[in-house]
């Protein structure tokens, strides 16, 4: 005959697993009612109701708890007006790569768009300057101000991992970057290009830009072009090394959330 009910195995799986449930329940108990009795026993004589004395644990609780750092608040915009340039400039250290970028300059814009992508900082600028007299006051003046956008927009660097280091290839040419988020600027460049131009950009720049970000931002920045023959690869390669390089030093620690990464318990001091 065709058993209709459940099967004895299963039914004796189901109990135990009752029993189990009931023994946990049991469990929970036991702890709610010894934590009760550590509780009553702390407030007496103290004066404090049970519900005082319950806010104030539930307040010393709240400061043992982890703190957790805002991303959505890693923003700044700064606006920078001066005889030779109209720079504005806006971040986010937590977007996603997006560049708005116009200074005039073709081959400024393409570095800034790569610095944006491969950092995932989302960038915007807008920028006019005296490009009749030469790129130099516009290309140093963003480094300037982007430098200080992103200085306000990490704010007191709380849970940021701050350092990195990256060794950046483009085809023959590789350059190393080191950051440290310190606060306390610092820049050392070393490259060397073979040509004064890159389509109308005057080499010289790329160390004017890199100098007035580092400076700006309050980054110790080491920039090391090891090798490389092609003028456009190398100066790709000192933009793109530091934009990995940021992506990482910015990076929120998760162990670290909340905490200065310092022992002085300050960065820039």
């Amino acid at each position: 005959m065709r058993h209709l009910g459940p099967e004895p195995d299963r039914v004796d799986a189901d109990v135990a697993e009752v029993l189990l449930s009931e023994d946990r329940i049991a469990d929970r108990v036991a702890e709610a009612t010894a934590e009760l009795s550590v509780v009553k026993s702390s407030y007496q004589g103290t004066g404090d109701s049970p519900m005082a004395r319950g806010r104030k644990v539930i307040a010393k609780a709240s400061r043992r708890a982890p703190a957790r750092v805002s991303r959505a608040g890693r923003k700044a915009t700064v606006k920078r007006t001066t005889k030779e340039t109209d720079i504005e400039v806006s971040v986010d250290l937590d977007g996603k790569g997006v560049s708005k970028v116009s200074t005039g300059i073709g081959f400024f814009d393409h570095m800034l768009d790569l610095l944006a992508r491969h950092s995932r900082i989302d960038i915007t600028v807008k920028a006019k300057g005296d490009l009749h007299i030469d790129h130099h006051h516009t290309t140093e003046d963003v480094g300037i101000a982007l430098g200080q956008a992103v200085k306000q927009a990490l704010g007191d660097m709380k849970g940021i991992t701050r350092y990195a280091s990256v060794h950046m290839p483009m085809d023959e040419a590789l350059t190393r970057v080191a950051i440290d988020v310190s606060g306390r600027p610092f820049l050392v460049f070393k490259a060397t290009f073979g040509k004064h131009k890159v389509g109308a950009f005057d080499t010289e720049l790329v160390q004017e830009w890199f100098q007035a970000f580092a400076m700006n931002a309050g980054v110790t920045l080491h920039v090391e072009n090891l090798y490389g023959t092609n003028d456009h690869h190398i100066s790709e390669s000192c933009f793109k090394g530091l934009a990995r390089a940021l992506r990482t030093a910015f990076a929120i620690d998760p162990r670290a959330a909340g905490e200065v990464p310092s022992t002085k318990g300050t960065l820039g001091n």
